[in-house]
């Protein structure tokens, strides 16, 4: 087994930061980048002049583990047979102090391998080979901007292990950069995803102003959008940001009705704004967290961040990698952890002790090893690319040479790689240099003991289809507050069906008032966005959530209009067929056989006929009855007004017959009368059987009249045919009204054409009310209005002419006689 060499240098925490915090040589050198101290304060005039020398603070354990675990893979792989066997890799860390332009003069040093005697001014070193075949690093996404963005034009290979913005897929801009870490392009859609899952369509956002935080954010706000989440305010901090612009922040929040508050922050950033925070209390949010601060042990373990209980986010998920906790335990770490030295001098003197193991801090803690895996995982893709280039070169073995490397051929090699990890993961880098986006949901959860523990409640990936990419675990879910149901943070309650929402003017769509659906409308889920019309035959019930079948309407014999007019109806045959009885039974008396009694009675025959023709307009419309309520009611008031017209004729000849040396009535006697009838009404058969023929009635569903109702009704077919036969009617109508008008100042004798003009008066007046009556009538009043007309002109008809002669027949029965019928006497009464 091949042991990896003790560091060869390990430089003062206060040393050149341009030389290389922890290294060892290898065969072949990987570099990495990591910010193992905070906040820096260096003053950098120029890419050709060292950085002032001023002291890096506020040691960073985590991301000295960072750099660990680089160096146990590298242990780990040097230790391989199966893996680069014959090569051993060394490493050079630099500390970019968390501050960019120190990250960027380290990727210089790495590009140009400068020794202590060398600077970054002076020319003879830039024109050296790389220094490394590729870099690990750096944490922050404009960190690794800056490296990428001067390695890139020299094709050295950029792995980053917490590098999340998604501007660095960027082909053309950062063409060398690759990472371990999901993209923030996934995890911005996901947490806008996690959002709208559970209801949340209100929500305020809190973001890093830097390239992580800016870019996440406007990834995020385009996928809420597009999900139909709201955000009420948007700001953004930088740890440099003065205290009060932190209040200022902490004052949107509070104030801001949202109840859900997005932090897409880093801890640099979040640490600030919880203090100011904590100040006030806990103000009762539900907080959504990205990556970089959801599995920060530092924040869960201060009791005065317990407001964060509740806290969802996605993290990097969880690995565990054998040997690392032993491995942590370096001595070359125990002057910086105990503030002790083995020299002595004004520090405490380290007695040997002292116990890393015993010691619980971000360096030491393996439970949570989310982002050092990634660094883990980085390494071991450089050195899979570095062994299938080995392999592939021939000459390695052939000639017994060790062959030249470069940055290049790695860079080309690792946009192929493949590989499993011992963590049980797949790697792959796609065209931008990305890898599968797989995250855990977590969940700070209270514990009995008090203390916030991060549970996997779920898991995010993006290799799965949309709609399932995110999945929820058995484990039950804890929410601000420690309650047990998801808090509400909606900007306007949900609409409920048989509603729509209307956006309030001015304010974002995700405000809205609910209104309810017209008719004819519906909307059958809640918070519809529009209302949708029913079909033609259907209309939205009461609660407009329902498209249901429109009532169809018709005049029937079970409502009470259709019960009178059926009454009227057989009341007018009825008392037609008295009349007809009585005529029948006095058809031998002078007033019955005056004026051809066969006339009489065939008028009497039609009349009951017109009266029961009104009933075919009463019931549900059908090809039938459509067919024969139109044609019945054309050819029998025909039939009627030609056997009127022949009685006003017939008074009219038997007048002309009475003048000396006339002979008129000899033309028009009984046949010829019988005949004049015949002939009328075959006329108005002739007409029926073209309206027929050519385009009948038929049963028609009137769905324009109105809206929520069908009405069923019989189309007349040929506008031409139906008025021609009322045409007809009235023509005749018009013709027997004339002459019975010229006959009214006969003698009395022939004083019929009286009651005759009468009632042609009746019947015309009705049917030139009835036209616009009929074509004005809505729906089954427009059968009504017919049916009407047909019995007021065949009641007019029925008692003007007949109401005269029953009355003498019945009650004066001594008028009947023929004496009487010729007598001229002032006082006889007309009939």
């Amino acid at each position: 087994m091949r042991g990896i060499a003790a560091p060869a240098r390990i430089c003062s925490l206060l040393g050149q930061p341009a030389l290389p915090l922890l290294s060892a040589e290898g065969d072949i050198n990987i570099g990495a980048v990591f910010g193992i101290h905070r906040n820096a304060l260096f003053k950098v005039h120029s890419f050709t002049s060292r950085p002032e020398k001023t002291p890096c603070i506020s040691f960073n354990p985590r991301e000295f583990q960072f750099a660990q675990t680089l160096i146990f893979a590298l242990e780990e792989i040097n230790n391989s047979s199966d893996l680069l066997p014959g090569l051993s890799l060394g490493y050079q860390v630099y500390d970019s102090c968390s501050y960019a332009p120190l990250a960027i003069h380290s990727a210089l040093a790495l590009m140009n391998s400068p020794g202590p005697e060398d600077s970054l001014g002076n020319p003879s070193s830039c024109s050296r080979s790389p220094a490394v075949l590729g870099i690990v690093g750096e944490s922050s996404s404009t960190s690794t901007i800056g490296i990428s963005s001067l390695v890139g034009p020299f094709n050295i290979p950029v792995i980053s292990h917490f590098a999340t913005c998604a501007c660095l897929s960027n082909r053309k801009k950062f063409p060398s950069f690759f990472r371990t870490i999901p993209s923030d392009y996934y995890q911005s859609r996901a947490l806008a995803k996690l959002v709208k899952h559970f209801g949340w369509n209100w929500v305020g956002v809190v973001n890093s102003n830097n390239d992580y935080g800016n870019n996440g954010m406007a990834t995020f706000m385009e996928a809420a959008w597009l999900e139909g989440v709201c955000v009420e305010y948007q700001e953004s901090i930088h740890r440099t940001d003065p205290r009060e612009k932190l209040l200022e922040v902490v004052k949107v929040i509070r104030r801001a009705t949202a109840r859900v508050v997005v932090l897409f922050l880093t801890l640099g950033e979040l640490i600030p704004l919880m203090n100011e925070m904590a100040l006030e209390g806990d103000p009762g949010l539900q907080w959504v967290g990205s990556e970089s601060w959801i599995t920060a042990r530092l924040l869960a373990d201060n009791k005065a961040y317990g407001f964060l209980r509740g806290a969802v986010g996605f993290a990097i998920r969880n690995a565990r990698l054998d040997g690392l906790g032993g491995f942590l335990d370096k001595v070359e770490f125990w002057e910086t952890v105990f503030q002790c030295s083995f020299e002595g001098g004004s520090s405490t003197l380290c007695t040997g002790t002292e116990s890393l193991a015993k010691l619980k801090n971000q360096y030491t803690d393996v439970s949570e090893l989310r982002i050092s895996s990634k660094v883990y995982t980085a390494v071991y893709a450089i050195a899979h690319a570095l062994h299938n280039l080995l392999t592939d070169l021939k000459n390695y073995t052939d000639s017994g040479k060790r062959p030249v490397y470069t940055p290049q051929q790695v860079l080309q090699y690792l946009k192929e790689v493949r590989f499993r990890v011992k963590t049980g993961e797949d790697i792959w880098f796609d065209d931008n240099g990305d890898v599968v986006a797989c995250y855990d949901l977590v969940n700070w959860q209270q514990e009995e003991d008090g203390t916030l523990q991060f549970h996997a409640v779920g898991l995010y990936d993006s290799s799965m289809p949309p709609e399932q990419r995110i999945t929820f675990n058995k484990g039950k879910l804890v929410w601000a507050g420690g309650q047990a149901e998801a808090p509400a943070s909606v900007c306007s309650e949900s609409c409920p069906t048989g509603t729509r929402k209307a956006v309030q003017k001015g304010k974002p769509v995700c405000c809205y008032d609910c209104v309810p659906c017209a008719e004819g409308e519906i909307s059958n889920i809640t918070d519809s966005n529009g209302c949708y019309r029913c079909d033609l035959e259907y209309w939205s019930n009461e609660k407009r959530d329902l498209c249901v079948l429109k009532p169809v309407e018709f005049l029937s014999y079970e409502e009470m209009m259709g019960i009178v007019l059926v009454f009227f109806s057989l009341l007018g045959s009825g008392v037609t067929t008295l009349v007809a009885v009585v005529f029948s039974i006095h058809k031998d008396t002078p007033i019955v056989r005056a004026n051809n009694s066969e006339l009489s009675f065939l008028l009497l025959f039609s009349l009951t006929l017109c009266f029961l023709c009104s009933l075919t307009f009463i019931g549900r419309p059908s090809e039938w009855s459509c067919t024969l309520r139109h044609t019945a009611f054309g050819i029998t008031f025909v039939l009627c007004i030609s056997c009127v017209l022949g009685k006003t004729i017939v008074v009219l000849m038997a007048f002309r017959a009475t003048l000396p040396a006339s002979n008129i009535m000899k033309w028009f006697g009984p046949p010829q009368q019988r005949l004049s009838v015949l002939a009328f009404t075959l006329i108005q058969v002739l007409i029926c059987v073209l309206w027929l023929t050519v385009s009948p009635p038929f049963p028609y569903k009137n769905m324009k009249t109105y809206k929520e109702k069908v009405i069923l009704e019989c189309d007349v077919g040929s506008a031409i045919g139906f008025w021609a036969v009322l045409g007809y009617i009235g023509l005749l109508a018009v013709l027997c009204f004339v002459l019975a008008f010229l006959a009214r100042k006969l003698p009395d004798n022939f004083n019929e054409a009286k009651f005759i003009t009468f009632s042609m008066l009746i019947f015309c007046a009705v049917w030139i009310t009835f036209i616009p009556a009929y074509v004005s009538s809505p729906g089954k009043f427009t059968v009504a209005v017919e049916i009407f007309a047909i019995l007021a002109s065949s009641f007019g008809l029925l008692f003007c002419i007949f109401a005269p002669k029953c009355f003498i027949i019945l009650l004066r029965p001594e008028q009947n006689t023929k004496k009487h019928m010729m007598g001229k006497t002032s006082n006889d009464t007309q009939y």
